[in-house]
């Protein structure tokens, strides 16, 4: 009996230690379609993993999310997946640092921010600190935020009045909140239903969003400002077990693939599509609105209050001279855009 046990055991511990040439398996999580930028851009990492790995770690990745776009951050941390990402805004009031990345006109492009922003991040422990609970393997961020509706032309702070709009949440709900605007928090998948059924009557996206949630033949209206109205934060991030248990070469194909990389992946993919979504504008007959100089004007006038705000709030959660922080994001951004 003792030898059997024994035997048992003998086995158990020899499936355990995965014999040579054994893959190791990530599940991976989208909460958008895998058509989105970020689905794929997602998929581009577990393939460079792969490649980095010469074949030893790869990802499944599942059909469909593991949680709402909400509880992903928690599902990751719980394990229900290895790898996903996540918008800092879906859950109120857990983030503060990376609302640096979400201010009105930082930039053009998501690339040049997503990197900038991940270097800046990734240089003050205060924003891993802030991510208790999961690896972070990058932040990034979407591209200039634009303002998209279905009733009239947005050419003043007036026109932002009187209709009800649908945001992510984070920063751009206080920007909303400012410049006077009747906002509701909901996931962008959300979207298509809210504005087909003239439950809201706009939303504040990326141009990509038109195309991902189908929405190209219902908006009427956009108007967009030189640098975004706002951004999105995003952390792409992996179970902390599931990285700890990672042999030394495959924790190091991970992180080749991770950081800089992999936010260079995410932007780089969110510009192809945002660029595609001007020509869906145009064939849709989408009135596109330039922001003059006095509408922006009037934008800054409001917003950057918010600034000084979060530069308290931040310090308060042990961001040394967030001020110079945020200075030294929107430098990099500079010289990432060059």
């Amino acid at each position: 009996m003792n030898y059997r046990l024994l035997s048992l055991a003998a086995l158990v511990t020899a499936g355990a230690a995965a014999p040579a040439g054994a893959q190791t398996v990530l599940t991976a999580s989208s909460w958008v379609p895998p058509t989105h930028a970020l689905s794929v851009a997602q998929k581009e990492w577990c393939d460079l993993v792969e490649k980095n790995s010469a074949g030893k770690v790869k990802c499944n990745v599942l059909p469909r999310a593991v949680a709402n776009p909400p509880g992903t951050y928690d599902a990751v941390k719980n394990g229900l997946a290895d790898v996903s990402f996540t918008v800092h805004g879906y859950t109120p009031g857990r983030f503060v640092l990376t609302q640096m990345a979400e201010f009105p006109f930082l930039g053009d492009a998501a690339e040049p921010l997503s990197v900038a922003f991940n270097r800046v991040a990734m240089k003050h422990p205060q924003f891993a600190q802030e991510h208790q609970g999961v690896h972070v393997l990058a932040f990034f961020t979407h591209g200039p935020g634009i303002v998209f509706n279905t009733k009239h032309a947005v050419t003043k702070l007036q026109d932002l009045q009187g209709l009800k709009w649908r945001v992510g949440g984070g920063m751009v709900n206080e920007i909303a909140k400012t410049l006077g605007m009747n906002v509701t928090l909901k996931p962008a998948p959300d979207s298509y239903e809210l504005l087909s059924g003239g439950v809201m009557d706009g939303t504040l996206f990326p141009a990509e969003s038109i195309e991902s949630f189908k929405i190209d033949k219902i908006i009427k209206y956009a108007t967009t400002f030189p640098g975004g109205l706002y951004n999105t934060s995003f952390v792409f991030m992996m179970n902390p077990a599931t990285y700890a248990k990672l042999a030394p070469a495959e924790k190091k194909a991970v992180d080749d693939a991770s950081g800089e990389v992999a936010a260079r992946i995410m932007g780089r993919n969110w510009d192809k599509v945002d660029r595609r979504a001007y020509g869906l504008m145009q064939a849709n007959n989408v009135q596109v609105t330039k922001a003059d100089a006095k509408f922006v004007s009037d934008i800054k006038g409001k917003t950057s209050a918010l600034e000084q705000k979060w530069v308290k709030e931040a310090e308060a959660k042990g961001l040394k001279d967030a001020a110079k922080v945020l200075a030294e994001f929107r430098s990099e951004i500079a010289k990432q855009s060059k």
